[in-house]
């Protein structure tokens, strides 16, 4: 095994590649290249970056970008489409007024001395791109922000670029990417943390390839008199929202979905969120609620280590 970690888009990012081949080294400096430099274009904590020149065009017509911000703009529409609009880059303008408008790290020393106002969350639709000219339009006060949705799609891409010779795993701040198995044809381990207990694990998932996203409630917050906020906005009330899940961990075929899968089972309760996750036999996954119950999707025994071992002496 080789690995690198840095920090970038806000996160601790590690990438592990199981190979003892000696290329693998420039290969790793070549992807955390890739990660600064998407960070330099997709933060809208940057005020020189593309995407806050971006948003301060809004409501001023078409603005041709560049393809990596296209890219970035696109993927993130099609999760807003995926989810019905739950998971959406327009909360811009309601993380601001939730008080989240600087980097994470310098928030946390804050002090916010009001609660925040609800802000009305505009449509994803109403964003118009035309791939022809490369150019996107947002309408007066439309704010994007690309989040967790540039983090994972910058994960799962140098993922992908990477497993073409060599066997990866990336871990971008706690949702991971996998190009495939590891090189003698097992799964990865992965654990999945109690969000109560972060030095504790619930979970030891074995998966081979795809993604593993965590969202929730318990990590990006902060305290204003006496109420936690956070950073994960309901579209539908413009502030962050009132949810009994504390995390959800979704696998899925890749980590973009994982991760719109994961902040939809937040967004929507546990009860809600756990039956969607049903519906959808595609995904598997585990939420915890704020009290402190523990709820599995039936087909997660698939991906459990005890659940495999078990299995495999019965027979």
């Amino acid at each position: 095994m080789q690995q690198i970690s840095f920090r970038a888009m806000g996160s601790t990012i590690t990438i592990i590649v199981d190979s003892t081949n000696p290329a693998v080294r420039s290969a790793l400096t070549s992807a955390r290249k890739t990660f600064l430099r998407y960070e330099q274009i997709l933060s809208r904590f940057r005020p020189q970056s593309e995407l806050s020149a971006l948003n301060r065009a809004a409501g001023h017509g078409p603005r041709r970008v560049g393809r990596t911000l296209w890219q970035a703009v696109c993927h993130a529409l099609r999760i807003a489409r995926l989810s019905q609009g739950l998971v959406t880059p327009t909360v811009g303008a309601a993380l601001i007024e939730a008080g989240y408008d600087r980097d994470f790290g310098m928030l946390a020393a804050s002090h916010r001395q009001s609660m925040p106002t609800p802000v009305a969350v505009p449509s994803w639709q109403r964003i118009t791109c035309n791939p022809y000219r490369r150019t996107i339009a947002l309408p007066a006060g439309v704010q994007l922000d690309l989040g967790g949705s540039a983090k994972g799609w910058t994960a799962a891409l140098v993922a992908h670029q990477l497993g073409k010779r060599f066997p990866t795993l990336v871990d971008a701040g706690g949702d991971i990417a996998l190009s495939g198995p590891r090189r003698d044809g097992t799964p990865w381990p992965v654990e999945v943390a109690n969000p109560r207990q972060p030095d504790t694990g619930i979970e030891l998932l074995m998966v081979r390839r795809g993604g593993i996203a965590t969202s929730g409630i318990d990590y990006r917050r902060w305290l204003h008199n006496g109420r936690w906020l956070h950073h994960l906005i309901d579209p539908r009330t413009g502030v962050p929202a009132q949810t009994d899940v504390l995390a959800a961990t979704v696998i899925a075929s890749s980590l973009p979905l994982a991760e719109m899968a994961a902040k939809t089972v937040v967004l929507l309760g546990s009860d809600k969120g756990l039956r969607w996750l049903h519906s959808r036999p595609d995904l598997a996954g585990l939420l915890v609620t704020t009290d402190g119950l523990v709820m599995r999707t039936a087909n997660l025994a698939h991906y459990c280590w005890r659940s495999g071992v078990e299995s495999a002496a019965s027979r």
